[in-house]
């Protein structure tokens, strides 16, 4: 079968068919998804990856816990060679889980993101090499996204690309009083989450998404639990599909003035329309509780920086 072909298949897993009946909308999106979601990549997402001055990655721990990281280079630190592969030149930041997951066929998930333009591409594959330079993706699944709830920002590097030490590395049980700041005025979160490597319908490992809205979009309720509003989307319900059949997750929280990256493990808890808890929300469709188990400070890890230019013309419509 020609690999560039439409897909006949059903691209969607139990998790993800799950959310879509519970909303009435499955059969429309089979054919939606066969046209959307490929296992290559179209050239237009070949060549976006390869401008991109970092990725967002999702892996799962030896525990099982999905983190959401950040993979840093020049552009052209990531190459498509063909419509099937992905070669890094990069290696994750000094004690980011990623590094322990990064191993010969690992599942993980990638989020090319383009913060100035707002255009944002996802890509799943299995890793086929790691050296001592970076690693190869073997591509499984491929799908554009919309540029919904993207803020905008100008990106500059501070210092050389490749380095990416952080300069403190802090433990966390639980949200600190640093750590509820950051996460009080955070306009952007990426999550990560993973499909059971025993479920065979659709299993793809590793996931990783971006969430956006207006500055404190993120409710936090207590030291240990967060409240995260779902605004409307493509209806793919990757992230919550995922969670239907693994309720593990990671987020990352990205200080795009400091470099300073906010790494939480836990737990979630979808919460349907009609909650009480909603109706903090403005325009919210529905949420998840995340529940900390385990987190990570890197202070200054990231060589780069963003300069904020203006709110996606979505984010001024959603709650606080």
């Amino acid at each position: 079968m020609d690999t560039l072909s439409p897909r006949q298949d059903n691209p969607f897993h139990a998790g993800e068919r799950s959310v879509q009946e519970r909303l009435g909308i499955a059969e429309r999106m089979r054919g939606i998804g066969q046209r959307a979601i490929r296992t290559w990549m179209p050239e237009q997402h070949q060549r976006f990856f390869e401008q991109l001055p970092f990725m967002l990655a999702g892996s799962v721990d030896g525990q099982g816990r999905p983190w959401a990281s950040v993979l840093v280079g020049q552009p052209g630190f990531v190459q498509a060679p063909d419509a099937l592969r992905l070669e890094f030149s990069a290696q994750p930041i000094e004690g980011d889980p990623l590094a322990q997951a990064l191993v010969p066929d690992a599942r993980l998930g990638f989020l090319g993101i383009e913060l100035h333009t707002r255009r944002r591409n996802r890509v799943n594959g299995r890793v086929t090499r790691v050296g001592e330079h970076g690693f190869s993706l073997c591509v499984e699944q491929s799908t554009g996204n919309c540029p919904r709830y993207i803020q905008g920002r100008e990106f500059e590097w501070v210092r050389d690309a490749s380095d990416v030490r952080p300069r403190g590395i802090d433990a966390l049980a639980s949200l600190d009083g640093e750590a509820r700041a950051a996460v009080a005025r955070a306009d952007t979160l990426f999550v990560a989450t993973a499909v059971p490597q025993q479920d065979g319908d659709g299993d793809r490992g590793a996931d990783v998404s971006h969430r956006g809205g207006r500055a404190g979009f993120v409710k936090i309720e207590d030291e240990h639990t967060l409240l995260v509003p779902d605004y409307a989307g493509n209806h793919f319900f990757m992230t919550l599909g995922n969670m239907q059949l693994n309720p593990r997750a990671g987020v990352l929280f990205i200080d795009f003035d400091t470099g300073e990256l906010l790494s939480l493990t836990g737990t979630t808890e979808v919460v349907w329309d009609g909650a009480a808890e909603l109706r903090a929300f403005n325009g919210a469709e529905r949420a998840w509780r995340f529940r900390i188990e385990s987190g990570l400070r890197l202070r200054d890890a990231l060589p780069l920086r963003w300069r904020f230019r203006d709110w996606s013309p979505n984010s001024p419509i959603t709650g606080t």
